[in-house]
């Protein structure tokens, strides 16, 4: 539909370049003229689809509401009979030009500061409310286990959730590809499940930046303006966010440092259930996923036994425990 409009507009502004310019003695000149407004228009044209639908309809307003105030200022002072003789067309024209350009940054600068204006509103009965904010990524809450943090108690104060991570979520909902379509239904479903049975303060943020494309440069630069925390489990963003400064709450993190301390020489049950990579060697898990290396544990694979742990191994993946039969020690 767009492009038919797009043509109807292009055939008319070329006839009244052609109309005008014959009128002239000169109609080249009026279908060049006319040529270069139409490339000025579709240019116009691309440059608003960037920009989101509340800040143009607010411009709109701030534009409408400068050039009335202008007129009503110009009608008072005509009243006035000195003032009469001193407004003329050109300081008519000048006074719209000055309101209407006022009022257009002053609705600009309230649509930005909105999102701030919200929070502050949501968030009165905190004693530091900025302190208090965190902003989720779309790999968090796709994982889920924010929602469970969240219903213990652990995370307090406002959890913004910004619009573009929202549009992120609803695209990858609807893709093609079942698992992403899985994934994007999840992160949906929890923060609806955070939002209405957890009863955390979820605030859908509407800030954007156009003219950055990538979702996790938008995140860094919102949470640098609001001050917040990042809650991610995203390794990349988190590397980001700190060399920006911005404060990170990893969920991954969060996880190793609940782990239980295990020291060598301490005694645990061990249910092994594979062979190891060596020849002999068991493998078990503990709860909360971390794999035991057990020397000479092949041989009581299906079975749950004592182990005493010899070493304790750190890795970028995880934590790695390796032990030995109890009655070997």
């Amino acid at each position: 539909m767009l492009n038919v409009f797009r043509i109807i507009v292009s055939i008319l502004c070329i006839g009244s370049g052609y109309l005008i310019g014959k009128s002239l003695q000169q109609p080249e000149y009026g279908i060049l003229g006319s040529v270069l407004l139409i490339v000025i228009i579709f240019s116009f044209e691309l440059y608003v689809r960037k920009i989101p639908s509340k800040i143009i309809w607010l411009s709109l307003l701030g534009l409408f509401s400068g050039i009335v105030l202008s007129n009503l200022l110009i009608y008072f002072a005509s009243l006035v009979p000195e003032m009469e003789k001193i407004i003329n067309l050109p300081i008519k024209l000048l006074l719209n030009i000055i309101f209407a350009y006022l009022g257009l940054v002053f609705a600009i600068r309230r649509s930005e500061d909105g999102g701030d204006y919200r929070l502050k509103l949501a968030n009165m009965h905190r004693k530091d409310t900025k302190s208090s904010l965190k902003i989720l990524d779309t790999s968090v809450v796709i994982d889920g286990r924010i929602a469970d943090i969240c219903e213990i108690g652990f995370i307090d104060g406002a959890l913004i959730v910004p619009r573009f991570i929202l549009k992120e979520l609803q695209h990858i909902a609807d893709s093609s590809d079942s698992l992403k379509r899985h994934r994007g239904r999840r992160g949906l479903d929890i923060l609806n499940r955070i939002q209405k049975k957890v009863g955390v303060n979820v605030v859908i943020e509407e800030k954007d930046y156009p003219e950055i494309l990538e979702v996790d440069a938008k995140l860094v630069k919102l949470s640098k303006q609001m001050n917040a925390k990042v809650i991610t489990n995203d390794f990349n963003l988190n590397k980001v966010a700190e060399l920006e400064g911005v404060s990170v709450l990893n969920i991954n993190e969060l996880a190793e440092a609940l782990r239980p301390v295990v020291l060598p020489g301490e005694v645990m049950k061990a249910n092994v259930i594979k062979e190891g990579k060596e020849h002999g060697q068991g493998v078990a898990y503990l709860d909360d996923g971390t794999m035991v290396v057990i020397d000479n544990g092949a041989k009581y694979i299906g079975k749950k036994i004592n182990v005493a742990v010899t070493s304790v191994l750190q890795t970028t993946a995880g934590r790695m425990i390796f032990a030995k039969m109890e009655n070997n020690s």
